[in-house]
């Protein structure tokens, strides 16, 4: 388990060990979700990252007026 601390401004550091294991990155965005008696932090993603994260072909057809 791993402990920080609040800063002046109430920042907090994001230990290094946790920032690798889910890939985070300097400036990434985490949504702020309080819950009762926790607080969990999710890192948000670019809807033009999720694009092709549902396995198997794409079978969608577009209508041709639709581009």
């Amino acid at each position: 388990m791993d402990i920080t601390t609040f800063s002046p401004k109430f920042q907090v550091v994001i230990p290094k060990r946790v920032r690798e294991q889910f890939g985070l990155s300097l400036g990434q965005t985490l949504q702020v979700v309080a819950l009762p008696g926790r607080i969990k932090l999710v890192p948000t993603q670019l809807p033009a990252a999720l694009g092709g994260f549902l396995p198997g072909k794409n079978t969608f057809e577009r209508e041709g007026d639709r581009l």
